[in-house]
């Protein structure tokens, strides 16, 4: 009796194994697993993200995928990969160093591996979803740790962040609050009133946050930029005065009722005249020191750069000054995606670095939630690039290729005719 009653079980599965749609879903939900983890952990997405890979494989094809690689939006991130990998044979760096410096371009190599998976997958809209859901949590705990510091996942606590950094979080909440506003525009306009209010009660709750608990000054000059972009392509113009009339009696608001905002906007002229008064280490005055040697590291190697991994080193050179002074502080980042690229591998690396950003950008044009969700992901990452390394860090990469690869996906798929496509 056991024996029949397996033989069934042996069979479904042995035609699971063989069923190319089954092998796709499994890689689908390791992706969906990816993005639920990303605002909580960095070893889950990595372990998911390797899950996904190994579970492409039964059914890769080789041909389709070399094939893909011949495109500008697939090909640029596979470049500036491989240009950080040649960048550590000509680094004067340690060993060690150059190819830990390799790694943070790693992540891009999976833009090409997304846009092949899910141009044949229909489920990149729920991989949103999914990270969209993870924020909301991350937002309720980030509440809850706001008003009991004991709650924190993480030791010594900070106000209001429950897990990682107020700046991977901010940069979290942002995306999603000015993504939502495409849906809840289009939710309305189709007198779809009840999830329109829900998502617009998402959205708040997100900005909410922002305003009154925890923000990175970064996100503060970069969230109005995303708000402005969504307000020209999707609102007509009565409509963009009157949103434009209720930011500025929102952040008003804010501004009287958090003094949290009040001192993140304040520190900016204080960090800046502190630094240019007495050489002290302040946020915005490191980024100026760091901003201004990388510049004359760039100018000692402008073609290919000092090599990958050289920039610590760099910096331990140029340090002048006692402890605690601004410029005698080393750093292996100079908080600008472009300078980072610069130092290490000079004009060629700015080259595919700007030219990846900008076909990533043409990628996504047209009228869909798809071409928004990619269009904000790369406003974002690029403006947010002028004064970190966004390419490069975890929490942040990761967006930019999930963000680009999976939308991306979604509109070459639109690009390929029927027959093509069942090709």
């Amino acid at each position: 009796m056991s024996t029949i009653a397996r033989e069934p079980l042996t069979a479904l599965l042995s035609r699971r194994l063989r069923n190319p749609a089954a092998w796709i879903t499994t890689t689908d939900v390791f992706f969906i697993l990816v993005a639920l983890s990303l605002p909580w952990s960095t070893s889950l997405v990595a372990i998911f993200a390797v899950a996904a890979l190994l579970s492409m494989m039964p059914f890769f094809d080789a041909e389709a995928f070399l094939r893909s690689l011949q495109r500008p939006v697939s090909l640029l991130p596979v470049a500036l990969f491989v240009l950080a990998l040649f960048g550590t044979l000509w680094s004067d760096a340690p060993w060690g160093a150059r190819l830990y410096a390799v790694g943070p371009t790693a992540k891009l190599l999976m833009v090409p591996v997304l846009f092949y998976h899910f141009e044949r997958s229909t489920r990149g809209l729920q991989v949103f979803t999914a990270f969209l859901v993870s924020c909301v949590v991350l937002m309720a705990m980030s509440w809850l740790v706001a008003f009991n510091p004991a709650l924190a996942f993480k030791s010594p606590h900070a106000y209001g962040v429950p897990i990682k950094n107020y700046i991977d979080q901010s940069q979290e909440f942002a995306l999603c609050a000015v993504v939502l506003a495409y849906p809840i525009v289009a939710l309305f306009r189709s007198a779809r009133i009840v999830p329109a209010l829900l998502l617009c009660a998402i959205a708040f709750g997100f900005v909410a946050n922002m305003a009154l608990v925890v923000v990175s000054r970064t996100t503060l000059v970069t969230m109005p930029v995303m708000l402005a972009v969504f307000a020209f392509m999707h609102l007509s113009w009565r409509s963009r005065i009157i949103v434009f009339c209720a930011t500025i009696v929102l952040a008003g608001m804010a501004w009287v009722g958090s003094s949290h905002l009040r001192s993140s906007v304040e520190l900016f002229s204080t960090d800046y005249r502190l630094y240019a008064e007495q050489n002290a280490a302040t946020s915005m005055g490191l980024r100026f020191e760091f901003w201004k040697k990388s510049l004359r590291f760039f100018a000692e190697a402008p073609l290919l750069g000092h090599g990958t991994g050289s920039t610590k080193g760099l910096f331990e050179q140029a340090a002048v000054g006692p402890s605690g002074a601004a410029s005698a502080e080393v750093i292996g980042n100079p908080h600008n995606q472009t300078l980072n690229v610069a130092v290490q591998w000079g004009a060629l690396g700015v080259l595919i670095l700007y030219a990846m950003w900008f076909f990533h950008l043409t990628l996504f044009r047209g009228d869909s939630l798809m071409a928004w969700v990619g269009l904000m992901v790369v406003v974002q990452n690029f403006f947010t690039s002028l004064f970190n390394s966004h390419i490069f860090d975890f929490n942040e990469g990761w967006m930019y290729v999930l963000g680009v690869g999976i939308a991306g996906a979604s509109m070459l798929k639109r690009a390929i005719p029927d027959d093509r496509r069942a090709a």
